[in-house]
């Protein structure tokens, strides 16, 4: 992986995959992922001629952090890496990562296209609000050398996991890794706490956007995807029929971004 070092100085890893002289896709991962889980969308998409992007956001796998933290600087993490990627002509979020795409574009991230993958901003009370000082608790956990509970109480309150789930999660292998980038999930929380609705900024993006969602997703996930499309100036709805319950299915979904750039 390379290096683009941010505004602030902090290292952002990231890795081009496909051919060096196709358009860029940025792939901007959700709570918890890193590089490596965007590689399968990344080589679907070199497969149909584009070149994935993929990036380890601020505090988790290869990259750094550098506090204090607030959003901007992921903002300015995303436009290092456009910038060092080269001929990058569309951003791709999942997620938190949707959140953190449409705030950058609002803040005059320069690129042709937005791809919004399931955001999870919340436009009526199919879930309840996040509770306003979930940010403090997850920094308490994870200052106090409790990374494991910052990873429970995000999965609790910020996913809506129920317990026996999240138990599930503990005893699998994949549990390691999420403890791993405990201090990833005070900074998500950071982001949807504080655009729990997309920002009159966010809502006035004119540059043509994308909003997609799976054939079978959390109904509150419709709900997001349905009226997003409906409050951007240039927002248009696909619905991947492959991906199912938050997940994305690679080809899938490479095929409607392709079949959008052109």
């Amino acid at each position: 992986m390379q290096q683009a070092h941010s505004a602030d100085g902090t290292p952002i890893a990231w890795e081009a995959i496909g051919p060096a002289d196709a358009p860029g896709v940025v792939v901007v991962g959700g709570a918890f992922s890193t590089a490596d889980a965007a590689r399968p969308l990344a080589h679907a998409l070199a497969d149909l001629g584009l070149r994935g992007v993929v990036l380890d956001r601020r505090a988790r796998g290869a990259s750094g952090d550098t506090r204090p933290y607030a959003p901007e600087r992921e903002v300015e993490d995303l436009v290092a890496v456009v910038a060092a990627a080269g001929d990058v002509r569309a951003v791709f979020g999942h997620s938190s990562g949707a959140v953190l795409a449409l705030r950058a574009a609002a803040e005059g991230l320069d690129v042709e296209h937005l791809f919004l993958s399931e955001p999870p901003f919340a436009f009526d009370d199919s879930r309840p609000p996040q509770a306003p000082d979930l940010v403090d608790r997850l920094q308490a956990h994870v200052d106090a050398g409790r990374p494991e509970d910052a990873v429970v109480l995000f999965q609790r309150e910020a996913v809506g996991l129920p317990d026996e789930v999240i138990e599930q999660i503990r005893q699998a292998p994949m549990w390691p890794d999420l403890v791993a980038v405990a201090q990833s999930t005070v900074y998500d929380a950071t982001i949807t706490g504080e655009t729990p609705v997309p920002s009159p900024a966010m809502t006035a993006v004119t540059m043509p956007v994308t909003v997609l969602r799976g054939g079978r997703t959390w109904p509150f996930l419709v709900v997001a995807t349905d009226r997003l499309a409906e409050v951007l100036p240039t927002g248009r709805l696909v619905v991947v029929p492959e991906s199912q319950d938050h997940g994305l299915h690679p080809a899938g979904t490479a095929r409607e971004v392709a079949a959008t750039l052109g």
